[in-house]
């Protein structure tokens, strides 16, 4: 049809996301003068010191963010759901979001101030938890994803109840709320010093991804099959199991939980251009990318107080995921 064609075009969803990066950045509460700033671009003077200037200066990196950390999670999801062969899969299945919130509030009780170190733990103790999962599932017998899920439930219970005697340890007053603030997921706290830190992991577990999206088609088939046509199906999918937790690790270190994106933009990717990853993998960074710009943009503008991103996705998210489901049960979920 052809709002699939036209939709699914590769440069049609460049452009989508140049020009909502420029209108997000124009956006909040202080306005910007383009003119003012491409004069002062163009000028021979060293020094930008003008609002307008400045204002962009500060919202560049939270735009950045937000578009790496929506191609992360929408392509992480799509690789999950490909690896477990099933449309209900997200990001989060092996519990990394519950290690990584784990992580934070042992940071938080701790009174350890320096983000960077708060970071540090987000990102080891959301490894763990899958590195947990992985292991639980390889020492058992059974099939590998049915044991994957099972190990990753009982991990993520595990260190979501660590994190309730946390909660219920924590000072009500200073330390609780922060915890609760930081779970909900934001990027206001989104800088170049924190878009250095997690850029090199994003960019890296991307491109990786992206070499990687013919073998999906053929892991997508069964590991019988896949192993026929000569894939190590177990070594495989650990090497992406890693990469996905590389670069959701990544961001929700600095993000917090953003839920529904791995979930969502996925489907929507495949309703567009198919289920042939060669197609759907790089249309699933782009519209990731779009989709969390556009929900950070609603989120600090929407009030005068920013609304946690996290709420943001999940009201969108969760009625746009009941629609599908009815969609798909009429027409069914075909090869995913």
């Amino acid at each position: 049809m052809f709002y699939h064609r036209f939709f699914g075009n590769m440069f049609f969803l460049v452009t989508l996301v140049i020009v909502l990066m420029i209108l997000a950045l124009s956006m909040g509460r202080f306005s910007v003068n383009w003119e003012k700033i491409i004069a002062e671009l163009l000028s021979d003077s060293q020094e930008r010191v003008s609002t307008d200037y400045m204002v962009l200066w500060l919202r560049l990196p939270r735009i950045l963010m937000a578009l790496f950390v929506g191609a992360a999670l929408a392509s992480s999801g799509m690789v999950y759901q490909c690896l477990f062969r099933n449309p209900l899969v997200s990001p989060d299945i092996l519990g990394i979001s519950s290690g990584a919130c784990l992580g934070v509030a042992i940071a938080i009780i701790a009174s350890i101030q320096n983000p960077f170190f708060i970071q540090i733990l987000a990102f080891v103790f959301g490894t763990s938890a899958v590195v947990l999962s992985y292991c639980m599932a390889a020492i058992s017998r059974g099939h590998s994803v049915i044991m994957l899920v099972m190990a990753g439930i009982v991990v993520s219970s595990f260190y979501g109840a660590l994190l309730s005697l946390l909660k219920y340890l924590a000072d009500p007053y200073q330390q609780l709320p922060s915890i609760v603030f930081w779970i909900m997921g934001s990027l206001s706290q989104a800088g170049w010093q924190e878009l250095g830190y997690v850029l090199p992991f994003i960019t890296v577990g991307l491109i990786v991804l992206f070499l990687f999206r013919s073998t999906l088609n053929v892991i997508s088939l069964g590991d019988e099959e896949a192993q026929s046509l000569g894939i190590n199906v177990a070594r495989t999918r650990a090497i992406l199991i890693c990469l996905s937790t590389m670069v959701v690790g990544a961001t929700i270190s600095v993000t917090g939980i953003i839920g529904w994106v791995g979930l969502v933009v996925p489907h929507i990717s495949r309703i567009l251009v198919g289920a042939n990853h060669q197609k759907s993998l790089p249309h699933t960074m782009f519209l990731g990318a779009a989709f969390v710009l556009i929900m950070d943009t609603i989120a600090r503008t929407l009030t005068t107080q920013e609304i946690p991103l996290g709420v943001i996705t999940a009201l969108i998210g969760a009625p746009f995921f009941a629609y599908l489901l009815l969609w798909k049960q009429e027409k069914g979920w075909g090869k995913w």
